[in-house]
Formats: C-alpha cells, structure tokens, sequence
C-alpha cells in the first residue's frame, strides 16, 4: 500500500517542499530510505521503528520503502522522522488515512518513546508553508512559541507521535496555538551599561547617538582604557524598539542556527554579536553544508562588535566589503546557493598602535613610525571608507571621574533616537529601506538636497579630503541623520559639517 505525506526542508533561510512516498511490500523484511537522504536521515530508521513500537504499534514485517522527492534536492536533519513514521502507519492501515493530507506539513523529530522533540527552522518553515497555501502545519510543542508569531495558517504543537494519531482520528483534538502578544523591549531601570556610567567622552556619545539613530558603521580608535568597549556595549540601551518585520527576520536567522528558546522568542532584543579577533572569515560570514548563517547574519538588524579591529586577520576583515555595502550575504556551493540578511550596525574599536599610546598624550608611546603605519594599514582603505563615523576616544581626565554631575542617561538619549527612527520610517513608507543608511540613490536624490553654500563646502571637503564616491554618499546620509535628531526637514551646512567632521579620521 503507498501513503503520500508532505514536509519541508531548509537550504539557508529558504524551505522547499517535499513529499514523503512510503511504500509497503511482500519480500524480506527492509527498511530503505531514497532521495538524496543524508546520513541524518538515513539514521531515522531507527528512531522511527523504535518510536513506532513504544507507541504500541506494530513495525511492519515486510519491505518499506521511503522515497523524498524531489530526488535531486539534498535531505538533512531529523525533521522527517514524523511524516516517515506516520506514513508508516497509514500505509500498513493501523491508523486511518485522514482526509486532506495534501493541504497539511508534518515535520518532527521522534524520540525512542514516540515524544517529538523541537527541531530548528520553524519560524522559516512556518512562513514559506504559508506562502505556498498549506492550510496547516503540524509541530513539536516545543516549537509551539516559535510558530506563534505567524499568522493565517493553522498551526497544531503535538508533545507525542500518539497525541498527533489522536488529533487526526478525530479522538482528542490538538488546540492550534495562539498568535504571540509582544512584549516591551526595555525597561525603565538603569542597566549596568547604561550611559550615564560613562564618565566624559561627550563627542563620542553623541557619535553613538548618530549611530543609533541611522543605523551608520562607526570605528572608534583609542588608547586601552579610554572606554570603547563600554561605549560600544552601551549602545544597546539607546537602539530603538524592533517593528514586527524586524523581529521576525531576527528570528527567522536565529531559528535556523538553532539559538532560539521560548524565552528568547517572548523577549527579543536586537542582537549584539561580539566577535573576538582569532574568527575566521566563514565564522563571520556563514557557510558549511547545509549552510549556516555567521555572526553578521546573526547581528542582523542588531550589533555586530568587532573589538581589536586590527588584530583580525586582514583576509577575515574584507569578507566583510560585499555585506556592509549590500546588507545581504551570498553563500554558494555545489549543492546551491543561498542569501542570508546582513543588515547591521558596525562597531569596531582598535588602539591606534601596537602598545596602544601612539594618541595618547600622557604615556609615551614605544611603538616605532613603521610599526605604527603597518598597524594602521592592517585594516584596508575599502573597509574604511565603509565606516561612516571615524571617532577618536581620548584618555579621560582623572577630574572626569570624581565630577559630581551626573551624564545624560541611556533612556532620554534613546528618546531622541526612536523620534529620529520614527521620521525615517514615515519618510521611507512603502520601501524597504528602514534608516537612512540602506538610503539608495533615488532616495537620496529626494531627500538630501543641498543649499548652495552647503553644496560648496561638500564639494570641497571631496576635493581635499580626497572622498571617494562612496565618501561622499555616506556623508550626505550621515547629514540626515543629524538633521533628523535636530528635527529638521531640509540639509543645511551645520550639518554637512559635522558629518564631514567624523570623516576626517579615514587615514589613520
């Protein structure tokens, strides 16, 4: 007897479907799995035959074939162990075949007591299930506060495979799980990163803000201890609020690389992703078979903190060109290619030499001309002229430390930010641009237009800056940022100056 189930797997964030073709025949008895099965599945076998049997049914003593098709297309994890066992069942006739199979996903992965245990890549599998018009898709319940967040299709959490059998016998019925209430970002309590521990570095702070408030890349260069780690953790507490689209494209990325719980889902924040120097260029980028995303897609639309900038390894540092410029990473292998989101924010902090003191005005520095420009130079001029804001960070003053005023705290920075964010999401409504620095050239043309004498000084900070295109876009869309946080409609030339002041440190 043949019984026809289906299911999806996952190639990078992307789901294709697939559908699982038991067969039962007479011959000696075989368990056989086809279609580009990898060993992950070949091992369902066993977990479906063990879960069979403690679910007080029969293994068939006959040949079982299982075919996945489409044949050509790679099958991996254990997500197909509950449409196998399930057409198990349906093809030897211990369970009723159910009306509308067609129109339902089953994917699972079955314990040796029948349990269903949470797979990865739900949140994605949900989604691409409704795009294609299933009406329904059942899961583990683990994955239950997962699947939550998607709305028009029916989705049905089974702890067991018997609680599944029940559902669609009609026996016990599942309840469909409930669409997710969201949950506040912040609260109003003073963290232990929180700005208004950071005694000083005023200009750096309000580089922070432009940062924030248009989602610009920033590198700050400074002797050890002047507070660019503390300033770079602090950022979290100024970010604005995630939209819905924004955080299930965290989730989405989250959920295949298998770092999501229900208590991150009820909870998300926008990621800070701290990457130490000895990564590698594939730990950053992703990859590996199936592809994974790396750390820049798992910062996207959060933080990616790249601390000792020049202490990575040169190579490492340029796989990072095409997804600052594009916002989304390419990975190609023989098996295919597949696109992950890299729509991040960029902090990096490096010393300006190899001891550290080359800026700094109170030690000596020991480090020699050469070896202070071969440090520099470690990071690329491509790389640089990617970085929006370019920040100095200063030794702070001993007198800064016992001031008895107190600094501006994270949450009424953060009031500026989300108002600035609020301007940029009417201003970009009905694109898919949501700050102004993933503006493109149409947008620009539109909303950064320039006084004359505003033009004038542009024009010549190119010419003597030696700006490159790319300079030059980024410090338009840095200008409007600034004239966001001042609430301001039209670029005037206070502002084109203080972007250009935060270029004047690309050669370092």
């Amino acid at each position: 007897m043949l019984s026809r189930l289906q299911s999806l797997t996952l190639f990078g964030l992307t789901a294709h479907a697939v559908e699982i073709e038991v067969d039962i025949h007479r011959g000696l008895p075989a368990f056989t799995i086809v279609g580009l099965p990898d060993a992950s599945v070949q091992e369902a076998r066993e977990r479906v035959r063990t879960a069979i049997k403690n679910s007080n049914f029969e293994f068939p003593r006959q040949k079982v074939v299982i075919n996945m098709a489409p044949a050509d297309l790679k099958k991996h994890g254990p997500r197909f162990d509950l449409p196998m066992a399930l057409g198990i069942l349906f093809a030897t006739g211990q369970v009723p075949e159910p009306d509308a199979l067609e129109s339902s996903i089953f994917i699972g992965e079955l314990g040796f007591t029948g349990e269903l245990r949470p797979i990865t890549g739900v949140l994605p599998t949900v989604l691409q299930a409704k795009e294609m018009g299933y009406e329904q898709v059942f899961i583990p319940e683990a994955n239950a506060t997962e699947a939550s967040l998607v709305e028009g299709i029916a989705v049905y959490p089974a702890p067991t495979l018997t609680a599944l059998l029940d559902h669609l016998s009609g026996t016990a019925l599942l309840s469909p799980v409930m669409p997710a209430e969201p949950t506040p970002e912040y609260t109003t309590e003073v963290t232990e990163h929180d700005l208004c521990h950071v005694k000083g570095q005023e200009q750096a702070k309000r580089a922070l803000e432009i940062a924030a408030a248009g989602g610009h890349n920033i590198l700050m260069t400074g002797p050890p201890g002047s507070g660019k780690t503390m300033l770079a953790k602090a950022i979290r507490t100024i970010l604005p609020p995630l939209s819905m689209t924004e955080r299930l494209d965290i989730i989405r990325v989250h959920s295949v690389a298998g770092l999501t719980s229900s208590e991150d889902i009820r909870h998300i924040h926008r990621p800070f992703r701290p990457v130490h120097h000895t990564a590698s260029g594939v730990a950053i980028v992703g990859g590996g078979n199936p592809p994974k995303p790396g750390e820049i897609s798992l910062a996207h639309r959060g933080v990616l903190f790249l601390d000792e900038f020049a202490e990575f390894h040169q190579k490492t540092l340029e796989v990072l060109r095409q997804p600052l410029e594009d916002g989304v990473i390419t990975v190609s292998r023989a098996s295919g290619t597949c696109q992950f989101p890299a729509q991040i924010l960029l902090i990096a902090a490096m010393n300006p030499c190899p001891c550290g003191y080359a800026t700094d005005p109170e030690k000596p520095c020991s480090c020699s001309a050469h070896q202070v420009q071969r440090y520099q130079q470690r990071v690329s001029g491509p790389i640089l002229d990617r970085i929006d804001l370019h920040l100095t960070v200063p030794r702070i003053p001993v007198e800064k430390y016992t001031q008895s005023t107190e600094p501006e705290s994270s949450a009424s920075i953060r009031q500026r930010v989300v108002a600035a964010r609020e301007r940029q999401t009417e201003r970009f409504r009905g694109t898919s641009v949501t700050c102004n620095a993933e503006m493109t050239s149409p947008l620009m043309k539109r909303h950064c237009a320039l006084p004359p004498d505003a033009e004038q000084l542009l024009q010549t900070a190119v010419r003597q800056l030696h700006l490159s295109g790319r300079g030059y876009t980024r410090v338009l869309k840095l200008a409007r940022t600034i004239a966001d946080l001042a609430d301001e409609e039209h670029l005037t030339t206070p502002h084109i100056a203080e972007a250009l002041s935060y270029r004047q440190q690309t050669a370092l």
